[in-house]
């Protein structure tokens, strides 16, 4: 249960990004992101973005959950401000910021899950960083992360994903299973026709990955990710 200590909107500096965190270690991450949402937006945004960074993988994912709530409750308010926190974690995967940008494709992959104008107007950014031809991460431990951002909007807006499938072809033979796994998931939920062909070899697949999904870590083999993406292809056919 998520208990607040003191009024948002009179915690400032290093007492916000404590309380910020409290909330983020919480069981319960529903209650959490609703009191994420009652702090000014703007106030809350530097501590998430600094919590994107922790080494607790747990703080991390909560991190980016807290994104999506504060930064679509933030754009519901003021969508010119929502544009300035999406520019922000864009510029945190351009090279010359000097940063790697740890946690901001899967940040805003959250965001536009739960915000669809945002989704409308960022989805086609989030998919560049897998396009070879576009603003391709080469830098492969940043992969899976945009990986997963594309996978989260997939989950609720699959026809603002479907411009990634061909572009996810070249992923299902890398020798990364974090990065076939997560590959095969989206076309499976964006119903990746063309690429069934690609997908039937990995259902001998029997490396494990780790996906955050619906808000808990959950231990997949590839295989079986395989098998539910052919499933749910032949099932929209």
């Amino acid at each position: 249960m998520v208990r607040k200590e003191r009024l948002p909107g009179k915690c400032t500096g290093r007492s916000l990004k404590k309380q910020v965190l409290a909330y983020l270690g919480s069981e319960d991450m529903k209650a959490a992101s609703e009191a994420l949402r009652q702090f000014p937006p703007r106030k809350v945004i530097n501590p998430l973005f600094s919590l994107l960074l922790h080494t607790d993988p747990k703080i991390k994912w909560a991190a980016v959950t807290g994104f999506g709530a504060v930064v679509s409750n933030l754009a519901d308010q003021n969508m010119e401000s929502a544009r300035v926190i999406m520019r922000r974690l864009m510029w945190q995967l351009n090279d010359e910021s000097g940063g790697i940008g740890w946690g901001c494709p899967e940040a805003m992959g959250e965001i536009m899950a739960c915000h669809e104008k945002l989704a409308q107007e960022y989805a086609v950014v989030l998919v560049s960083y897998i396009r070879q031809d576009g603003n391709f991460l080469e830098y492969e431990p940043l992969q899976p992360g945009a990986l997963w951002g594309i996978g989260r909007l997939a989950q609720v807006r699959p026809e603002l994903a479907g411009d990634a499938g061909s572009h996810l072809l070249h992923f299902l033979n890398s020798p990364n299973a974090a990065l076939r796994g997560l590959a095969v998931w989206i076309l499976g939920l964006i119903g990746a026709k063309e690429a069934v062909a690609e997908i039937e070899p990995l259902v001998d697949d029997a490396e494990s990955v780790e996906i955050y999904l619906h808000r808990q870590f959950k231990r997949c083999r590839v295989k079986d990710l395989a098998e539910e993406a052919l499933t749910r292809i032949r099932k929209s056919q």
